[in-house]
């Protein structure tokens, strides 16, 4: 059974809490826990960002264990999906990553596009969740019980409950799948879904003791997270979800990979080669596309682009930013991208602006640590009922 989350609860609460439980439990849970007594609680926890570019996912919360894969989606026939087993050595999963469940075959990342996949602009997040979220647990060797933590575009409240109604249908319960031709049998017992960006908030607030970032608790902070399909501008006062404040906007970092593909002949905007060759440092940005016979040094109008597209996303920040907010939280990968030039845009309108470190690894990690403190809130209110 779930509860209709509060304005200070934007996630689903599977259990149900009153409005001030989750924000207390996630705020203690900075803290890693006592390995010895939650080890059996953490280590069945998947935080899984549906990226458009890629999907971020984790089963911990250390930074550099966070796994990107690339979020192509192919699907195919059994025959097809198989057909790479007579490989004579194991192969680096993400560059073969494949599944068989229910009858259908589904290759994903690399592989996925060399079957064609593109990287499905436009789509619903919904869309292919399941079989990403599979492919997560897969190459994680999760076995029986998880908890899985995601995040959907808050595009309005009435699509977001909408949405995190469907995705939790779609993930709970009993699944059976073969993982690159291993049986794997899970039961998904709890599902939380969170506005996307929300997570940065999370994970920085979790480093405010490591670093000068001050207390987000106790101000009225925006987390602009710009993504590849959507930039996600949300709104939270002393960790209060302003859902009527909030929103997510189809401008991101797609567009900008429009424009770099424009300036060069028979060049794909969704080609991985070209989004790795785009967030390559200066002197490093080579692309060459299919046919063509020799790359392009994507340097030679890069910058400009850049400047002019920071401008752009700043202006549309700016237009919807409520006039209470001290600071702005910048994540995503086109947080990063974009961060030298936003953040002097920000400063010329007095706003504080901060980079969640490490960007796009940020709404995977706080993800992490909400899946920690929802767990640990729920055996703590068990273990008070029983007397134990």
């Amino acid at each position: 059974m779930t509860v209709q989350p509060s304005a200070a609860t934007p996630m689903n609460a599977a259990t149900p809490m009153n409005a001030a439980t989750p924000m207390n439990s996630v705020k203690s849970a900075a803290t890693p826990m006592n390995s010895k007594s939650t080890n059996n609680l953490t280590k069945s926890i998947l935080s899984v960002d549906l990226g458009r570019t890629s999907t971020k996912t984790c089963i911990a919360r250390e930074p550099n264990n966070v796994v990107f894969m690339p979020a192509n989606v192919k699907h195919l026939s059994m025959e097809q999906v198989r057909g790479g087993i007579f490989e004579a050595r194991a192969t680096d999963p993400l560059l073969d990553m494949w599944l068989e469940y229910r009858g259908t075959g589904y290759a994903f990342g690399q592989l996925a596009a060399d079957f064609g996949a593109n990287l499905g602009l436009g789509q619903s997040k919904v869309e292919d969740a399941l079989s990403k979220v599979l492919a997560c647990a897969g190459y994680f060797n999760l076995q029986d019980d998880i908890a899985i933590v995601l995040g959907l575009p808050y595009l309005s409240q009435e699509q977001f409950e909408r949405e995190k109604q469907q995705l939790i249908s779609l993930l709970s319960g009993p699944h059976l799948m073969s993982y690159r031709g291993n049986p794997v049998s899970l039961n998904v017992t709890k599902v939380w879904v969170m506005p996307e960006g929300y997570g940065s908030l999370l994970w920085c607030e979790g480093q405010t003791k490591k670093g000068p970032n001050p207390d987000f608790t106790k101000l009225s902070v925006a987390i602009v997270d710009i993504g590849h399909q959507t930039t996600d501008c949300l709104m939270v006062d002393s960790f209060r979800f302003a859902r009527g404040s909030s929103k997510s906007e189809a401008f991101a970092m797609g567009q900008f990979y429009e424009q770099v593909a424009a300036q060069i002949e028979g060049a794909d905007s969704q080609s991985l080669s070209l989004i790795d060759a785009v967030n390559q440092t200066r002197g490093q940005r080579f692309y060459r596309p299919r046919g063509a016979t020799k790359p392009t040094n994507l340097d030679d109008f890069l910058p400009n682009l850049k400047e002019s597209f920071s401008r752009e996303i700043c202006s549309r920040v700016l237009a919807w930013l409520p006039e209470r907010v001290s600071d702005v939280i910048l994540t995503g990968g086109g947080g990063e991208f974009f961060w030298e030039d936003i953040q002097h845009l920000l400063k010329e309108a007095k706003i504080n602006a901060h980079l969640a470190a490490p960007s796009r690894q940020a709404n995977a990690l706080g993800q992490y640590i909400y899946g920690e403190a929802m767990l640990r809130a729920a055996t703590t209110t068990r273990t008070a009922k029983t007397g134990n």
